[in-house]
């Protein structure tokens, strides 16, 4: 995600995009403890996307004080 997207984005619906991407990233291990999936790299992406959600969110509640 993009940091404009990010700032558009209001406290509740970080928090719901970040419990989207860990149940994605949850989804995605049990797959490839499975069988190897086709791009690992979607692991180390969602991984990506939940701290810069998890940042973007922090930033936001300091602010919001």
């Amino acid at each position: 995600m993009k940091n404009a997207e990010l700032n558009g984005l209001s406290i509740e619906d970080l928090t719901s995009k970040i419990k989207e991407e860990k149940e994605l990233l949850q989804k995605l291990k049990f797959a490839h403890a499975l069988s190897p999936i086709e791009n690992p790299m979607r692991i180390r992406a969602a991984r990506k996307v939940i701290a810069q959600l998890s940042t973007a969110l922090v930033a936001r509640r300091s602010q919001s004080k």
